[in-house]
This record gives C-alpha cells, sequence and structure tokens, in this order.
C-alpha cells in the first residue's frame, strides 16, 4: 500500500507534519518501537510507529531519523501521547532527510495503525500472489505433470512468507518446499494425529495446533476427488462469518454420512507454520485456492494408480474363482513388468489383507482400505506422491487385498532375508494417527502372507493373509496385524474361541490375582507375565522386575494360593498364558 493510502483513511486520524512529496512511497510492513537505535530489527520498506520515549532531549532526533533512514524506513508516524505534540526538532530532521512523518493523536492506538497497515498489505501481497498461482493452475491442469505440489509451496515460501508442507494422512511427508527445512518425521506424525482427530470431532477449520508451546500449524484438509471452483468459492466466502468463526457449513471440510467418516482417513493435508485465525480474508481465501490446485494435482496421481489396481482387480478374480494356475500366471507375466519394470526374472508375491470395520455398522469399507493400504505399504524412507509404482490393491466388499512383488532372490519363508513384509513393521510409522482417526468410529485390521514364488501358491497366500488379518482382528486395539508366522502356533486357536468362553475362562484364573492388585498394589499380574515370559527361570525373572529372588518367590506363592494352581506344573503354565493371551 502506499502513504497516500494512510492519509485518506479518516479512521486512522493521521496528520502529515512534512513529505508531501514522499507519499507515493509503497509500505511494505509496519514495526512499533522506541528503542534509540531499532535499525538491527528493520529490513526496509516499514512505517515506523514510536511513542517517542527513546527522546530525552532535541539532540536525540537526529541521530534517530538517519538511523531510519540508513535502515530504509519510508515513513516515521509519532505518537503524541507521550509529548503532548510532536516537537520541531524532530519535525526537522525528517524534513532534512525527506523522510515522512505523521502525527498520531492520542485517542488513536498504534494498534490500530498496525492492524489496518497489515490488512492491507496482506491483502495486497495475497492478489499478487493469487496472479502466479493462477498462471500455475492452468500449467498444472493443461499441460501434462506441471510443477506438482512443491512448486505451489515454493509460491507460498517466496510471496507470502509462509512455510508450508504437504503430508498423507498417516503424517508421511509428500512435497515441501525446496528453499525450506524439511519438517521432522515426529512432528509430520504429530500433525498428522491431529488433524484426524479435529477432523472426527467435527471442530471447526482450519484445524490449528500449536507443538511444544512453540510452534503454531495451520491445517487444511486436501480431500480427494478434487473440490470445484464453486465449492471452494463457497469455502472462502463462508471461511469468516459475522463472528470471524469458519463456518464448516459451506467449507470444504464438510463431512457427513459414512463417505465423509472413510475419506478422512485417505485426504491429504496442507500445513501452513502460521496461525491462521490471525489472517486477512484475503489470505485465507488464497490458501483454499492453493489447496485446490494440491488436489487437482493429487487427483492426477490417483488416476496414474488406475491400471495398477486394476491388475490387482483381476488377479484377485481369478485367484478367488479358482481359475486354473496357468492362467493366474499369464495374468501375474502381464504385471509384473508394470509392478517391477526392468526385473528379468519373475517377482515372489506377498498377500496383505485390510479390513475396516465400522462400529454400529454401515457401508462396506472396501474403498477405504484400498487408498490406506496403498499408503501404509509405502517405504518409510519414501517422500513424494509417486509412491506406489510397485504396488497393486483391488477391494472387494469388506476388504481390500494387496498384491506386494517382491524380489526373486527374496525367501519363500517372507522376512528370513529381511526383504518381506512384516506384519509389526507395517504399522510401527502409522498406528498412532489412524488410532486417532478411528477412535470411537472404527477399527482397522490387516494380513501378511508369506512370500510364494509362483501362481500356485498365490490362492493359499490369499487364505493365509485373511487367516492372519481374523487373528489380529481378536486382539483389542483400533489398529492392529498379524502375520503369517502367528497362524503355526497356539494363537492361531485364540481368535475362534466363543466370546463366553473366553471370559469365563479368564476370569477363572485372572480376577482372583486382579482382585488382590487392587487391593493390596501388589503386582502379581505383571510378576505372572514376567514369570511366564522368562520360562519360569527365578534369577532372570527377579532381575528384569528388580526383585530379590525370596521376593519373587513369595508373589509367585501368593498367586498359586489365590488361583489354585501350580506354576512348576507345564499344564498350569499353559493355561496361564493362555489367559493372559485372551484377556
Amino acid at each position: 500500500m502506499r502513504l497516500r493510502a494512510l492519509l485518506e483513511t479518516d479512521a486512522l486520524g493521521l496528520a502529515l507534519l512534512c513529505g508531501e512529496d514522499e507519499l507515493d512511497r509503497t509500505v511494505h510492513g509496519v514495526m512499533t518501537t522506541d528503542l534509540r537505535d531499532p535499525s538491527r530489527y528493520l529490513s526496509g520498506g516499514e512505517l515506523v510507529l514510536s511513542g517517542l520515549a527513546w527522546r530525552r532531549d532535541a539532540a536525540d532526533s537526529e541521530p534517530f531519523v538517519r538511523r531510519l533512514v540508513q535502515a530504509g524506513v519510508v515513513a516515521l508516524a509519532a505518537g503524541e501521547a507521550e509529548l503532548g505534540a510532536v516537537p520541531d526538532d524532530l519535525v526537522m530532521a525528517c524534513a532534512r532527510h525527506r523522510l515522512p512523518l505523521f502525527a498520531v493523536h492520542e485517542s488513536v492506538a498504534f494498534a490500530t495503525v498496525t492492524e489496518h497497515v497489515v490488512r492491507q498489505v496482506s491483502g495486497e501481497r495475497a492478489g499478487d500472489l493469487a496472479a502466479v498461482v493462477d498462471r500455475h493452475r492452468r500449467l498444472m491442469t493443461s499441460g501434462p505433470a506441471g510443477g506438482g505440489p512443491d512448486v505451489v509451496l515454493d509460491l507460498l515460501g517466496t510471496d507470502l512468507d509462509l512455510r508450508a508442507w504437504v503430508l498423507s494422512s498417516t503424517g508421511r511427508l509428500i512435497a515441501g518446499s525446496k528453499a525450506g527445512p524439511r519438517l521432522p518425521d515426529d512432528v509430520c506424525v504429530r500433525i498428522a494425529t491431529e488433524q484426524l482427530a479435529a477432523a472426527r470431532s467435527g471442530r471447526p477449520g482450519p484445524h490449528r495446533v500449536t507443538l511444544d508451546d512453540r510452534t503454531t500449524y495451520s491445517l487444511f484438509p486436501l480431500h480427494g476427488g478434487g473440490p470445484t471452483a464453486t465449492t471452494v468459492a463457497a469455502a472462502a466466502q463462508a471461511a469468516h462469518s459475522e463472528h470471524g468463526e469458519h463456518d464448516t457449513s459451506a467449507s470444504p471440510e464438510v463431512r457427513d454420512g459414512q463417505n465423509g467418516r472413510e475419506t478422512v482417513l485417505s485426504d491429504w493435508l496442507l500445513v501452513v507454520e502460521a496461525d491462521a485465525g490471525d489472517w486477512a480474508e484475503e489470505r485465507l481465501d488464497l490458501l483454499y485456492g492453493v489447496t485446490q490446485l494440491i488436489v487437482v494435482e493429487r487427483d492426477r496421481r490417483n488416476a496414474a494408480r488406475t491400471v495398477r489396481r486394476r491388475l490387482a482387480q483381476e488377479v484377485l478374480e481369478l485367484v478367488q474363482a479358482g481359475a486354473a494356475p496357468a492362467e493366474v500366471a499369464a495374468r501375474l507375466r502381464v504385471a509384473a513388468p508394470v509392478l517391477v519394470p526392468g526385473l528379468g526374472a519373475a517377482p515372489h508375491w506377498q498377500v496383505v489383507v485390510a479390513r475396516i470395520d465400522w462400529d454400529g455398522g454401515g457401508a462396506e469399507g472396501g474403498a477405504a482400505a484400498q487408498v490406506l493400504l496403498e499408503e501404509i505399504l509405502v517405504d518409510p524412507a519414501s517422500t513424494g506422491p509417486e509412491h506406489s509404482d510397485r504396488i497393486a490393491v483391488a477391494y472387494a466388499g469388506e476388504e481390500a487385498v494387496a498384491l506386494v512383488p517382491l524380489p526373486a532372490v527374496a525367501s519363500e519363508h517372507d522376512g528370513a532375508d529381511g526383504r518381506g513384509l512384516l506384519a509389526d513393521a507395517l504399522l510401527e510409522s502409522i498406528r498412532e494417527p489412524l488410532t486417532a482417526g478411528l477412535d470411537g468410529d472404527g477399527r482397522l485390521t490387516l494380513g501378511v502372507s508369506a512370500a510364494v514364488h509362483s501362481a500356485e501358491g498365490l490362492r493359499g497366500a490369499l487364505e493365509e493373509a485373511r487367516h492372519a488379518r481374523r487373528v489380529a482382528a481378536a486382539r483389542p486395539g483400533r489398529v492392529c496385524a498379524a502375520g503369517h508366522h502367528e497362524l503355526a502356533s497356539h494363537v492361531l486357536l485364540l481368535p475362534f474361541v466363543p466370546d463366553d468362553v473366553r471370559r469365563a475362562f479368564t476370569a477363572r484364573l485372572l480376577d482372583p490375582l486382579r482382585d488382590y492388585d487392587r487391593r493390596h498394589r501388589a503386582e502379581l499380574i505383571p510378576t505372572l507375565e514376567a514369570f511366564l515370559d522368562c520360562d519360569g527361570s527365578w534369577t532372570r525373572c527377579a532381575a528384569r522386575l528388580h526383585l530379590h529372588v525370596n521376593t519373587l518367590r513369595y508373589r509367585v506363592g501368593r498367586i498359586e494360593q489365590l488361583t489354585g494352581r501350580d506354576l512348576s506344573r507345564l499344564e498350569d503354565k499353559l493355561d496361564f498364558f493362555l489367559a493372559l493371551r485372551m484377556s
């Protein structure tokens, strides 16, 4: 904005004392100071507001004004509240250095002037960036790949001084400004967790989160499917209601029904290091335009997965229909070059099955599970949106099925050489945000098969992965997984024990110990778990619990007394072990 516009704003009540010929200077910012030398805090282009507390006598005015001019300040506004009037020596110093000088009436607060300048400057800069963003929109929609999300984030950094990143729903970093630092992985996960919890609660957005009482981030969901220009315009118009709140009735993040709780788990997220609650309406409008740009790019990337998804669907249908191994093998030979380009030998395959079960029933969750499974199977070390170029995921009804190629040298026993997928490792980095997104609403369960090296083994791998998922479903928690190796142990039997039998069995063995622990804080249950985990070794168990062996013997004796069991007998040890696993 220009200085002339300040003078013409009646609400500010500014009086020009000198510098009439300099009123076409452009103001880029505002700063309030009473330091004798504020130059170290100035970057040029500011309107400086001062209450003149730095002035002790007339000799102080000249050096103060000289420092402002050397720092590139465009004008000085002096308050009249301290001295009653702006002193002549300051007027003369400003005139000598051709620095425009305004008098601020004592009835006008500096905060009023500051807010006006910030609002005007932000609006103008947002308008300038909007033109740049519009050009980039045309590039991304009419050309081939365009610049991708990174270019849009670079524009935010260079034109609005905003550091921004794009994350997946699980907190994986997809894009960031090249000039800015990478957002730490733990911060990404915490932000994604906060976003999913906020979206589920229905709190108005854009959501804002402050981490470690230091940095505030504003979170803008990037919904799949891409909002139309009308949707975004309506959201921007409703961004500020008459009370200054964001009206979620017109917001692009409004969700209702089954589709809402599914898609919130697969949205991307634009993270801006700033508090959007302090923004002018123009800047908030602009950010919604930026989200539309990134959504267009996201939809383009999603469309590129269509071939891989179709291949997986065809293979899955053949396997489930009991097609001849030769027919399945032929389809796999078609899929291999797409999923593993450049690989000479036929790969080995693993199957991963995922399912989302919504609390209270509802629509089938296979489509949401498909998108989540594509995200979960990403290498945790990878970044960028092109993460699923070697993952084929189909869905049918309630479950999603992934066909994951492994190098042909991988072991048929999955993971023996470290290359196969392990169930627990798949959930390690995404359990926290997905638990927040599903809390009180649904469950995600996964099952992982062993690796197979031929079409003949694919049907068995699919059944194995489904059995493993049922084992995972028997465990507590919103996000659970199980691998094929667990199917060779007693754990396979536990999910199929009727609930009333499980409750009666565990109550008979463990309730006396729980009651005793509750009354005496004796920690008999943790002692029992440690004792069994140490294979009944007194010395190892005592060392693990940091107890004297005699204390451990006393606790085990109390367990045997309360339950009527003997922990030296294999049968009783096994009963306790199963009761703990089923509880």
